[in-house]
């Protein structure tokens, strides 16, 4: 297992690179970390077949400290690449299958009263984790996801009159089925906007396919992952992602992008009544953390325009409200996101 040094000052937050000197000594850095995010992606692949695009999403949301949440049809390993991304990790993971009977004290934890000593105790929910993987999240009613809020924001949770502080790193990784309405409830949007990331999750190739038959067709397949990095290794990631510089330029590419979802008809008058409410603030400061995030992964120590628009959809797709004329015309958010990243300028 590959960890960093918990002796080390480098998991002290440090400030942006900004000089030629500093980008070349966070260059050096980025490099010498280089084997960490391949070693994750290739112990995850013994247990998940292709899905490269949904692997790296997650790490990123794991670099850049953000929720994600997944959506797709049910099948589709959603659940099964969260378990081997928390099993490549040496950290404390939990699993909260969420269904309609489920209560806030489940997920968060409640005070157990002592009638001998007349006193109350603290039982912790599986919150208290450092990866909480959510499954089909939206089977519970808006009372459970609020029990979330919290969590997800402030990593902590308040029981009773306490607040008890969460792991770090804290991650909740949640799942959603598109399909099934009978049973489900839509989130909150106040929830949905504390993912920072929302992942649609699609079918591989027929090659793909025919590599999952091969490897699960078995009554009892044996798969194992061992973990390759700790949270300490993590933590110092994060530190990397802090400093990746990002110019100016990019920075007014970011707040351009954001601004076209709330005036879309400066950037084309065909989107003008199709945007009910652009995206949030959150939108702003999660793209930028994610553009710095996946320009890591590239092995730079940078920000370019294109991994902004690698990192957009995934961050805004889930923080556009469409109109009912949207609906109606059958336009669909991803649609309405690909004509804003063409039409404005890239640096």
């Amino acid at each position: 297992m590959i960890s960093a040094n918990p002796d080390s000052e480098l998991l002290e937050a440090d400030a942006p690179a900004s000089s030629p000197s500093d980008l070349d000594a966070l260059q050096t850095e980025i490099t010498a970390a280089a084997g960490w995010i391949p070693a994750v992606i290739d112990e995850m692949s013994k247990m998940v077949v292709g899905q490269r695009y949904l692997v790296e999403r997650l790490i990123i949301g794991l670099l850049s400290n953000g929720h994600v949440l997944l959506e797709g049809v049910p099948g589709l390993a959603k659940t099964t690449t969260i378990k081997a991304l928390a099993a490549t990790v040496k950290a404390d993971f939990k699993r909260i299958q969420f269904t309609p009977d489920l209560l806030p004290s489940d997920v968060v934890g409640t005070l157990i009263y002592d009638p001998r000593e007349h006193s109350y105790s603290t039982k912790r929910g599986p919150i208290f984790a450092n990866l909480v993987l959510a499954d089909e999240i939206n089977r519970s009613p808006a009372k459970v996801q609020s029990a979330l809020l919290e969590a997800m924001q402030e990593h902590q949770v308040t029981i009773g009159d306490q607040t008890h502080p969460l792991p770090e790193p804290f991650l909740v990784l949640a799942t959603q089925n598109p399909l099934e309405q009978e049973g489900t409830y839509a989130l909150p949007e106040a929830q949905v906007d504390r993912f920072m990331l929302k992942v649609i999750v699609d079918f591989g190739s027929e090659e793909e396919e025919l590599r999952i038959l091969d490897m699960m067709a078995s009554t009892a397949p044996r798969i194992s992952i061992e973990p390759v990095i700790d949270t300490a290794t993590i933590l110092y990631l994060r530190t990397l992602v802090d400093r990746i510089y990002l110019d100016p330029n990019i920075k007014n590419y970011i707040i351009q992008l954001v601004y076209a979802t709330r005036r879309p008809g400066n950037v084309d008058k065909k989107l003008e009544g199709l945007i009910r409410y652009g995206v949030s603030p959150r939108a702003t400061i999660n793209l930028t953390l994610a553009a710095k995030a996946h320009a890591l992964m590239q092995g730079r120590a940078y920000v370019t325009p294109l991994d902004v628009r690698a990192i957009a959809l995934d961050v805004m797709r889930h923080r556009l409200l469409l109109t009912y004329e949207a609906e109606a015309e059958e336009v669909s958010t991803e649609q309405i996101l690909g004509w804003i990243l063409d039409r404005v300028p890239v640096p």
